[in-house]
């Protein structure tokens, strides 16, 4: 089964986080740990990938926190769930990056299919920027 973690799925929430709070100063995890109800541990740990795919960078000192590298407007959905989960694969022979050898890959049936799904659900994340989630969050509170 496809299924993104809660490594994926807090990551993306604090991502979307920096990117609506950051005013040009960092913003401390301690926030978002609090906003988004996720463990300050967890979300420092969560950073490491992210920092290593340029996604975020860190700032030292009392003032310090964390800010995206490019405007929400370029950070796609897929970037980040890649950073943290690895490449997108609903099963290792279909992997995105490397896929997994297989003596059947010739002749079977599914493989396709599982062809199919990986780019479909790579289509989607990559569609979507946290620019667009900031909008459709926007939209969700006008309507509330």
């Amino acid at each position: 089964m496809l299924n993104i973690s809660t490594k994926g799925r807090y990551g993306l929430r604090a991502v979307l986080d920096l990117a609506v709070h950051q005013d040009g100063d960092p913003v401390p995890l301690s926030n978002i740990a609090t906003r988004q109800n996720i463990s300050e541990g967890y979300l420092e740990q969560l950073m490491i990938p992210l920092k290593r795919a340029g996604i975020v960078r860190s700032v030292r000192g009392a003032q310090g926190g964390y800010l995206l590298v490019k405007p929400p407007g370029h950070i796609y959905v897929g970037e980040v769930i890649r950073a943290l989960e690895g490449p997108i694969a609903p099963t290792a022979c279909v992997n995105e990056q490397d896929p997994e050898y297989c003596d059947r890959g010739e002749y079977c049936a599914t493989k396709i299919l599982w062809e199919k799904v990986r780019d479909s659900v790579a289509e989607v994340l990559d569609s979507f920027t946290l620019e667009d989630l900031i909008k459709e969050m926007d939209q969700s509170n006008q309507k509330s």
